[in-house]
């Protein structure tokens, strides 16, 4: 439902702001009224980019750090509607002080804090909401928001350990491929055109290459268009919800990528489902959110599966032991945290040994691959090299 801003008067004459969520403009002005206030201006929420290509968006690091702001805060006795006020002020220009001041807003309204962040699903998803809104209900809001502040630091956590070690050979492929373009295109053209003058029988690697470099000089309009129409393809198939599930499970099933993948979800999986149990959300809800949180498909269809299982009087344990995707060890903690009274406990220790063995696979299969990467460069320059220096080695038999 969209948000308008409005600026208005109330009974007294004094002037107020805040936004109003309404399906369409007069329908706020009629809820401004319903309120006693008198609309002076009504306008969209200010949301400028959030459909752009260019969209501004609330970084990790950033929500966590305002979450840990918060409960400390709160945690200071200040009241929720103060608290979110101060960190609106003290907030620097940006997409997060306009998420902030909406909230802000919204709690003027006399909305609680789960329900005027649930307005904001692109900055705070459903398990964020569901803790917030477990929290309100048992008065340890302070506690969730500590856990929750805490859980987004590991997050940003392992997504700088993922971007840190995709840098290298991102670097790598990007020069090595532009390096052997430019060699085809310019530098291999002039060669071919000495040879093509000595009229010389030419070694079979390089009229490989020469021919090669032809096809890029001159169909490189057939490639590009073959780039724009895979791109094109590629977008429209991932809103097929099949395609997208059919490459979930063949992404899981890749050597190397599929084992971090899976380590990766289940962690994820853990550690949500633990938070959500800690903060007091009930398990059948939990699931629910917690498959919301998981992005891999197969994972999110299995879980809805397992959350039927429960409302039918199953226990988590069996549930999870009926599916390959999850490892004995995590069905085997489950266990004992259910017959323990700890399952949040237990769930949250499983994500955490999860997340370190995604931490090491990641550091040795970057240690494996830079080398791969390496030896390929080389591989393809050393192509090049051998096909430009065989005819001219026989050139220059021949002149002897």
């Amino acid at each position: 439902m969209p948000t308008f801003r409005y600026s208005a008067f109330n009974t007294g004459g004094a002037e107020v702001t805040g936004t109003v969520d309404a399906p369409t403009l007069n329908e706020a002005r009629v809820q401004l009224k319903q309120k006693g206030l008198y609309a002076k201006e009504i306008a969209p929420a200010d949301e400028k980019g959030s459909k752009g290509v260019f969209r501004s968006r609330v970084s990790v690091p950033e929500l966590s750090l305002a979450t840990r702001r918060l409960a400390t805060l709160l945690g200071s006795a200040v009241p929720v509607y103060e608290a979110v006020a101060t960190l609106w002020e003290q907030e620097a220009p940006g997409e997060l002080k306009r998420v902030l001041g909406r909230v802000r807003d919204r709690l003027a309204e006399g909305k609680g804090l789960a329900e005027s962040l649930g307005a904001e699903p692109a900055v705070f998803g459903q398990s964020y909401v569901g803790m917030v809104a477990a929290g309100e209900a048992s008065g340890a809001l302070e506690v969730v928001l500590e856990r929750l502040a805490e859980f987004q630091e590991d997050q940003a956590e392992v997504r700088s350990r993922i971007t840190t070690a995709l840098v290298y050979p991102s670097m790598m492929v990007v020069v090595g491929t532009s390096v052997m373009l430019f060699l085809l295109a310019f530098v291999v053209p002039k060669i071919a055109a000495v040879f093509e003058q000595n009229k010389a029988a030419l070694p079979l690697i390089t009229v490989v290459l020469i021919k090669l470099s032809t096809g890029i000089r001159k169909g490189w309009w057939i490639l590009a268009i073959l780039a724009v129409g895979a791109v094109a393809v590629f977008k429209r198939a991932s809103k097929d919800e099949r395609f997208l599930r059919r490459r979930d499970r063949v992404l899981l099933k890749f050597p190397m990528i599929g084992n971090l993948w899976r380590r990766l979800v289940l962690s994820r999986f853990a550690k949500v489902l633990g938070l959500l149990l800690a903060s007091g959300v009930p398990i059948i809800k939990a699931l629910e959110i917690t498959g919301e949180a998981v992005v891999n498909r197969e994972y999110r269809s299995f879980i809805q599966e397992a959350k039927e299982t429960l409302i039918q009087g199953g226990s988590l344990s069996s549930a999870l032991k009926g599916s390959p995707l999850f490892p004995p060890l995590l069905v085997h903690m489950a266990a004992v945290g259910e017959k323990g009274g700890e399952l949040d406990q237990m769930l949250m220790k499983a994500g955490g040994a999860f997340e370190k063995e995604f931490n090491s696979t990641i550091t040795k299969s970057m240690a494996l691959l830079e080398p791969f990467l390496v030896l390929g460069m080389g591989l393809c320059v050393g192509f090049v090299v051998i096909a430009v220096l065989l005819p001219i080695m026989q050139l220059n038999e021949l002149v002897k």
